[in-house]
C-alpha cells in the first residue's frame, strides 16, 4: 500500500491548476489551517462529495489497568471524527 504525503498532494494540484509546487503547498497549508480553526471554534466542516469534520466529545468513563485489573478513571476528552459521504464511499469502493 501507497501513502500519499502533504508533497504528492501538492505537485498533482500544481500540474492540475497551472500553479508552482510552492504555492500549491501554501494553499494546502491554508485550506488544513482553516479546518483546524473551524474545529477549534466548535464548528462542523463539510466537504460536500467528500465528507464531514467534526468534533465529539468522548464522556468520562472507568477503565481497568491491564496489568493489575484496578479501576483507572479516564478523563473525558475532545475528538476530531470524520464521516465519508455517498460520494466518497462509492468512489473506494
Amino acid at each position: 500500500m501507497h501513502s500519499v504525503v502533504k508533497r504528492d498532494l501538492a505537485i498533482r494540484a500544481a500540474g492540475r491548476v497551472d500553479i508552482t509546487t510552492a504555492k500549491a503547498t501554501e494553499v494546502i497549508d491554508g485550506f488544513i489551517k482553516d479546518i483546524v480553526d473551524a474545529l477549534v471554534k466548535g464548528a462542523e466542516v463539510t466537504l460536500h462529495g467528500f465528507g464531514k469534520f467534526s468534533v465529539k466529545t468522548q464522556a468520562a468513563r472507568t477503565g481497568r489497568n491491564p496489568q493489575t485489573g484496578a479501576p483507572v478513571n479516564i478523563p473525558a476528552k475532545k475528538k476530531v471524527v470524520f464521516k465519508a459521504q455517498k460520494a466518497l464511499k462509492d468512489a473506494v469502493q
